[in-house]
């Protein structure tokens, strides 16, 4: 009778324990940043690793089956990109937890996707100690910038002369032109984002006149010129 009292005892303290523990899931294509922020989390108390994606698409699939509590986002990757991705995961589980991965030239990504809602923003060389303060942050149900984003995010809305056009851009634009820039035909966007050739270039034309180009060199250029795009990731 005893023991049965202490098994039991002790399967309703293992419950506790798990029904206080919060779930992750860590999204990048880059396999030893993906690997290391898995490695950074295995510190951090009271939550569990429940999976990990290399892409938009990846990531959407896997937030669906698990449902996870909080999710590292990656920016920039193949395919429908973290931005989009992003976009769907909230638009069905709103209750997921979104932190954004950045590196330090991603100033217009972490802005837009916060406005999308995302809950945080940390650095891509970001150590235990700071994810630790994001995620018990977000679970406090309060937005988290890592300190050095968001002074640059502040200087950035601070001066006027130097504002990223780029900001000018709809959430959708600016998918777009990271998509375009980074060689992508018209036909390949529509199919990524599951909409008309037609609708994308009208928006292609609409980010033109923003950015003050005329075609797709130039839309480049500007990207480049204001961080949408790494000069490097250009052929």
């Amino acid at each position: 009778m005893n023991v049965n009292l202490s098994e039991t005892l002790g399967k309703i303290a293992t419950m506790s324990v798990r029904q206080q523990l919060k779930t992750v899931v860590v999204v990048d294509d880059h396999d030893l940043i993906r690997v290391g922020i898995c490695r950074l989390l295995t510190d951090v108390p009271d939550i569990t690793l429940v999976g990990q994606a290399s892409s938009g698409e990846e990531a959407i699939s896997l937030v669906k089956d698990l449902s996870p509590d909080i999710v590292f986002m990656d920016i920039r990757m193949p395919g429908i990109g973290g931005l989009e991705a992003t976009h769907r995961i909230l638009a069905r589980q709103p209750e997921t937890k979104v932190i954004v991965v950045s590196a330090f030239n991603d100033k217009i990504y972490p802005a837009t996707l916060l406005k999308a809602g995302a809950y945080g923003c940390i650095n891509k060389n970001a150590d235990t100690e700071e994810i630790e303060t994001a995620v018990e942050t977000i679970l406090a149900g309060k937005i988290y910038v890592s300190p050095q984003l968001a002074q640059m995010l502040v200087v950035s809305g601070m001066t006027n002369n130097e504002k990223s056009p780029l900001s000018d851009l709809s959430q959708r634009e600016l998918q777009i032109a990271e998509l375009i820039t980074s060689g992508k035909r018209a036909n390949d966007v529509a199919e990524i984002l599951n909409i008309s050739p037609k609708t994308i270039n009208t928006y292609k034309y609409r980010i033109y006149e923003k950015l003050s180009v005329t075609n797709d060199l130039e839309l480049t250029l500007a990207a480049v010129k204001y961080g949408l795009v790494d000069p490097s990731e250009i052929i």
